[in-house]
């Protein structure tokens, strides 16, 4: 279509409506990534992340050991209340900011011209690090999952099945990243298509597994034992109710991380000061939901605590392993139902990890645009089907490289691993304190606010950051050694100290902030 001087009003107007084009604009950035995203989409992309299928699958054995019932169920909707809290006050700064750097880069907007880079230095260093942690420790969490499944197919621990090795267990690690690469080497059209599959995938099996395995059970606990029942028999040293309780959250909150993407996602959709907050809300809320149903459907077919826990029971002692290959063989003889449940879950998690590594490689696209990695000028490239490819493929190569720790030491990469939750916490809270405190009266909301309330739910944000960050570096285990020392503010520290040091260092006389780049030569 021309227009009367004979301008195309499609090259010149391309994105004229869209609101998230016009506030990107506003903020200093042109558009380089393909604006190709629906509000579905958006959401998609965080509510695979979160993938209650993942988190709580992976951490059940935590939750049962701390706490038991009471916490998983309960436990489950404390955490979730606190995480919308901080997802709304991150829909509100998403809603006024919406930029692929989210994070690192609303905190330089609300810090202030003078705080602006530091801010934006140690929150961008936490997110993008918390991000790789996040894309490690699920992906190995999958390769884990799959070696339980081997184990399983082969016979169980007690039937001479193969039990794969710490080596076996990475290179699975490395050739699912391999395979993640590649996907989220396809354009952004593909990507959309298979995480709205991933979200239809997820909720439809956690349905289907809320209903099967307490139906196929033989051996079924009361509703009392669900809803009542307090474990306090952990080896681990702990018998105080409060701290075991407090400890026992972990599973809750490690599962609700990762809506970030609906922020770092927001170039490539429409309306972004719209639906991106809508994608950060509605991920949180309606996996809260689905969560606390599969874990009630679950915790349904636990009947024996112990024997879950215990590593030679046939699964190795990885708990919801046991209870669907259990169900499964003491109904028909065989456990391979449970196996093709597992199965169920293994395709969740691998979407999860999938779109963990698109977000990831979002954060990598716009901190390196704005000249804070090294080799920036590689990482911000975009190909011709504006995919940011080299991002893709440093964010693999990192998630690689942190898993190696576990050939070293699995207490290593549990404290790697650690920077997952509390790092991608700090990251969250960060931009959420500077708007409650020096932007209280300067912050212009978006189209999606709180309102009166923006201030109150901010503070309530921060308050729980503080607390999940103080209680997750607690000891786990009694008495302390270097087994079991929880080694979670020793990472988280020394991430600090690291990015700290280097600002005082090197990165104060060069690093801006955010850096605007219109009227710039592409970078395709």
């Amino acid at each position: 279509m021309v227009s009367q001087n004979g301008v195309s009003n499609e090259s010149n107007n391309k994105h004229a409506q869209d609101s998230g084009h016009s506030r990107l604009n506003e903020l200093g950035y042109k558009q380089e990534l393909k604006r190709d995203l629906s509000v579905l989409s958006n959401f998609a992309f965080s509510f695979s992340i979160i993938s209650v299928l993942t988190g709580i699958t992976t951490l059940y054995n935590s939750g049962l050991n701390f706490g038991g019932p009471v916490v998983l169920v309960y436990g489950w909707l404390v955490a979730g209340m606190f995480t919308m809290a901080v997802g709304l006050s991150m829909a509100e700064i998403c809603s006024s900011y919406p930029t692929s750097g989210g994070l690192y880069y609303w905190s330089a907007k609300l810090a202030g011209v003078s705080w602006a880079p530091f801010a934006s230095w140690i929150t961008g260093w936490y997110n993008i690090v918390g991000q790789w942690a996040v894309t490690t420790s699920v992906n190995f969490s999958l390769a884990q999952l799959i070696g339980v499944i081997i184990l399983l197919s082969t016979g169980g621990k007690n039937g001479g099945g193969y039990v794969a090795s710490k080596y076996l267990v990475l290179a699975i690690h490395g050739g699912l990243l391999l395979v993640h690469a590649i996907i989220n080497s396809l354009p952004i059209s593909w990507l959309s298509f298979f995480g709205q599959l991933a979200a239809v995938w997820n909720i439809l099996g956690v349905f289907f597994l809320m209903i099967c395995i307490p139906v196929v059970a033989t051996e079924r606990a009361s509703a009392e034992f669900v809803f009542t029942h307090f474990n306090t028999e952990n080896e681990s040293g702990i018998s105080s109710k409060p701290y075991i309780f407090l400890i026992g959250l972990l599973m809750s909150q490690y599962t609700l991380t990762g809506y970030d993407a609906s922020a770092h996602m927001s170039e490539e959709t429409k309306s972004a000061d719209i639906n991106g907050p809508k994608g950060i809300i509605s991920s949180i809320g309606i996996s809260i939901i689905v969560g606390w149903g599969y874990l009630l459907g679950i915790t349904f077919a636990v009947t024996d605590i112990p024997r879950l826990l215990s590593p030679d029971n046939d699964a190795g002692g990885y708990a919801i392993a046991e209870i669907f290959y259990q169900a499964f063989k003491s109904r028909f003889g065989s456990g391979t139902g449970g196996i093709i449940c597992l199965l169920v879950v293994a395709v969740a998690i691998f979407f999860c990890a999938m779109s963990s590594l698109t977000s990831n490689s979002r954060m990598v696209y716009a901190f390196s645009r704005d000249g804070a990695m090294p080799l920036s000028f590689l990482w911000h490239k975009v190909n011709q089907q504006e995919v940011p490819i080299y991002a893709v493929w440093l964010s693999a190569f990192i998630a690689f490289c942190m898993a190696l720790t576990s050939l070293g030491s699995i207490v290593a990469f549990q404290a790697m691993t650690s920077i997952a939750v509390i790092g991608l916490y700090i990251a969250y809270a960060l931009p959420i304190f500077f708007r409650v405190t020096l932007a209280r009266k300067s912050f212009v909301p978006g189209p999606f606010n709180l309102g009166k309330y923006g201030i109150i739910i901010g503070w309530i944000s921060v308050a729980w950051v503080a607390t999940i960050s103080v209680l997750f570096s607690l000891p786990v285990a009694y008495p302390i050694t270097d087994q079991t020392l929880n080694y979670t503010p020793v990472a988280v520290g020394g991430l600090f100290i690291i990015v700290v040091s280097y600002w005082i260092v090197s990165a104060r006389h060069w690093f801006k902030g955010p850096v605007t780049n219109v009227g710039t030569h592409s970078n395709v």
